[in-house]
């Protein structure tokens, strides 16, 4: 009897992660990581971009080792930064390819905020915050659904995230340069090690369709300048941290007692952060449960994966986060 395996993507700002899991197996699931960042276009997510990424690191992993052939999956769980506002061709693209290339018999497609709440808190009431380049907060209400915060992106929000810190600290470093108050020299120095000279920094971001990730590469030098005694530094992480845990408050669950999860890697730049996010929360939900997350956005869209294929699914459907569509008609 062929076990029964399932897929799950994460499609991230800094890259694109894909796992395969067998069902009812004690083995690892089998893990590839793309440093290929989501690409935004006039439409949205650019899914001829995703799927030109994700199709060959799927075919990688299922492949039979022996003969080379193509293997089969049941389900494939897909999970998206921005897909609740920029996913529309995600939503019009990736089921019917993906069933159409896999003989899958479903596709799961999410927010990063959802297989993150999955590998967080599970499929109970709670909230979850996840801070990578960007910054989202998801909660699940029993009355009330889904309530998503903040993820609006670079430009106009992701307070807190990896691309919020990094240009608080380019713009502390060009201060500096100027030689305008609450400028930092420590964060000039490493402007100029990551980005060379000042001048050239606007053309540099700006001109790029990866802007977020550049901003955000910045944050472990942000990180770095705090852990040495630099002021602004360590304000800027102070800040992100307090921004994150209100941003976490505003998307929890009516009950006060409800967790609070987090996860993604922002979390583990400094202790400075850190201790600002879980003393402001303290001041907002002092009755909460606090917890951090032992996995990622690609462990969530696994167990979004293996529930779909099981029958095991209890989270609510929403048309922007989370959607569902069989394909009962394929054999495999």
């Amino acid at each position: 009897m062929t076990a029964t395996r399932v897929v799950g993507v994460d499609v991230g700002g800094s890259g694109v992660r894909v796992g395969v899991m067998e069902l009812g197996s004690n083995a690892p699931a089998l893990r590839s990581d793309r440093s290929v960042p989501a690409k935004i276009g006039a439409d949205g997510l650019d899914a001829a971009a995703v799927l030109g990424v994700v199709v060959p690191a799927v075919e990688t992993l299922l492949a039979d080792s022996t003969t080379g052939m193509l293997g089969t999956a049941d389900t494939i769980a897909v999970g998206a930064t921005g897909f609740a506002l920029l996913g529309d061709e995600l939503r019009d693209r990736l089921p019917q390819t993906l069933a159409d290339r896999f003989r899958v018999r479903r596709v799961v497609l999410t927010s990063d905020a959802v297989t993150a709440y999955a590998a967080t808190i599970g499929t109970g009431p709670g909230v979850v915050i996840a801070a990578g380049t960007g910054a989202v907060a998801l909660g699940l209400d029993p009355e009330r659904g889904w309530r998503r915060t903040d993820g609006w992106g670079h430009l106009f929000g992701d307070d807190g995230g990896g691309a919020w810190i990094g240009r608080e600290g380019l713009a502390a470093a060009l201060r500096a340069y100027d030689g305008r108050p609450e400028g930092s020299i420590q964060l000039l120095d490493a402007l100029v090690r990551r980005f060379g000279p000042p001048e050239q920094l606007p053309g540099r971001i700006q001109t790029s369709p990866q802007r977020a990730g550049l901003l955000s590469s910045f944050a472990p030098a942000v990180a770095a300048c705090a852990r040495d005694g630099d002021a602004q530094a360590n304000s800027i992480l102070v800040r992100a941290g307090r921004a994150l845990a209100e941003t976490a408050h505003a998307a929890a669950p009516d009950d006060a007692h409800a967790p609070i999860g987090r996860t993604g890697r922002l979390f583990r730049i400094g202790d400075a952060l850190l201790a600002a996010f879980e003393k402001r929360l303290r001041e907002l939900r002092p009755c909460a449960r606090l917890t951090a997350s032992d996995g990622e956005p690609l462990d969530g869209a696994l167990g979004l994966a293996a529930a779909a294929a099981t029958g095991t699914w209890t989270l609510p459907m929403d048309d922007a986060l989370l959607t569902l569509t069989h394909f009962d008609h394929v054999d495999g």
